[in-house]
């Protein structure tokens, strides 16, 4: 399937992740085998991220708090909006 659009794709969010992912491990000179110790996700699961972006979400977190960026994520589905303005759309309507 050919990739056209604007938008990325989760396909692609999770290979940029992994691809992310290795690098920094890299640069932090930590092993595969290494984070796998210290985090508690086995091996195989970061083996298979790095090559093919797959992970559960939990496995993910460990490994980078292990890599000292889980404050990264506080950024992921921050609403833009006022949460007032927001509330008010869910809030009863006006009494009559």
């Amino acid at each position: 399937m050919a990739k056209f659009g604007i938008d990325k794709k989760p396909f692609d969010v999770q290979t940029e992740l992994a691809q992310k992912h290795k690098v920094l491990r890299k640069q932090l000179g930590i092993t595969q085998s290494e984070l796998a110790a210290r985090s508690g996700v086995s091996l195989g699961s970061i083996k298979r991220f790095e090559n093919s972006g797959q992970i559960s979400l939990e496995s993910l977190l460990k490994t980078v708090q292990i890599l000292n960026r889980i404050s990264d994520f506080d950024l992921i589905l921050n609403p833009n909006d006022d949460l007032k303005q927001i509330d008010k759309l869910f809030s009863n309507r006006t009494k009559i």
